[in-house]
């Protein structure tokens, strides 16, 4: 099998892709080492998946069709995952256009060349941002017409050009909603290592409102086990969601779990709540479990265990990252 995985040097690229060459799938790894956040940490999951034969790595934009077209051209693919992505729902307000060019066109462009090049799978990653306005627990059938970002609104509008292709050209699509990832070599933009290393370090953590915000923390491996489990063929088009399953974690109680496991206290420094987030995320997953058999299997104080241990093995060069 041969898989083209878009965003390979992302956190949750990196690790798709790993887990995907440890069973035997031959990669063909797409990405353009953009720098919204630190193309150090990039560098570092790419070497890592560079060590593996079955690995091929193409510096490239999928805003850039003809790059893509000659990947296409060149090799017989059997799934596209595409998880390159602009992310980050604040700074989708500061810069909207990135964020349509890449999450929808970019999109689009893999689409019509899985067309012309008869490539039948396609798994995309969306988010649990999508779901804003939505009830509790969040539903793959939840009404999702109320996005606040111009980042929850481009993933939407990928998710509907993915229905339209499956629709006209019988490409079979998983849309995989991803809540809120975490766990070693995470991105330096969210919560849980930001807060592993200020916490520290003894800097005070940038907390936007006043913490009982709540999220769907889920690990990374369960995630990119998830996102392999999407490529199963014959779904037709379906959304899953990939989340932790419990109740949300206040973010409070986070930064608390966090405390312990440094036997460090945090000293904070608080923010307005932003208007783009979401006041808590809480994903229903028992349509993954039922259609794909996958459950998350790491709970978040062993998640975050894990993570804690990466930071400190890898703290040496994780000092050279702006955390954002």
């Amino acid at each position: 099998m041969l898989y083209l995985i878009t965003g390979v040097a992302g956190f949750i690229g990196a690790r798709t892709a790993q887990l995907a060459l440890d069973n035997g799938v031959e990669i063909i790894g797409v990405d353009n080492m953009n720098d919204y956040y630190s193309p150090i940490i990039k560098t570092q999951r790419l070497e890592e998946l560079k060590n593996h034969q079955n690995f091929t790595f193409i510096k490239g934009d999928i805003e850039d069709k003809e790059i893509l077209e000659t990947i296409f051209k060149s090799n017989k693919i059997d799934a596209v995952i595409n998880l390159a992505a602009r992310a980050g729902v604040r700074f989708s307000l500061k810069n909207p256009f990135i964020y349509s060019s890449t999450n929808y066109t970019g999109s689009l462009n893999l689409l019509d060349l899985m067309r012309g090049y008869k490539v039948k799978k396609y798994v995309m990653a969306s988010t649990s941002s999508i779901y804003a306005g939505a009830k509790m627990p969040y539903k793959e059938d939840s009404s999702v017409n109320q996005p606040i970002s111009p980042y929850a609104a481009s993933k939407k509008a990928a998710e509907l050009i993915a229905y339209t292709y499956h629709h006209q050209f019988n490409i079979d699509v998983s849309i995989v909603r991803y809540f809120t990832v975490y766990g070693p070599a995470g991105r330096p933009d969210m919560s849980v290592l930001r807060f592993i290393k200020w916490i520290d370090e003894g800097k005070p953590i940038v907390l936007y409102g006043d913490g009982s915000q709540s999220r769907d923390f889920t690990y990374i491996d369960d995630i990119a086990m998830g996102t392999l489990a999407a490529t199963r063929k014959d779904v037709g088009y379906e959304i899953f969601n990939l989340g932790g399953g419990k109740n949300p974690i206040a973010i409070n109680l986070l930064i608390s779990k966090i405390e312990n496991l440094l036997s460090k206290k945090a000293e904070l420094d608080q923010k307005p709540f932003h208007s783009a987030d979401v006041a808590s995320t809480w994903a229903d997953i028992s349509k993954a479990g039922q259609l794909l058999s996958w459950q998350p299997l790491i709970s978040l104080d062993k998640g975050l265990e894990k993570t804690v241990e990466w930071y400190f093995d890898n703290k040496s060069w994780l000092n050279e990252i702006n955390f954002i």
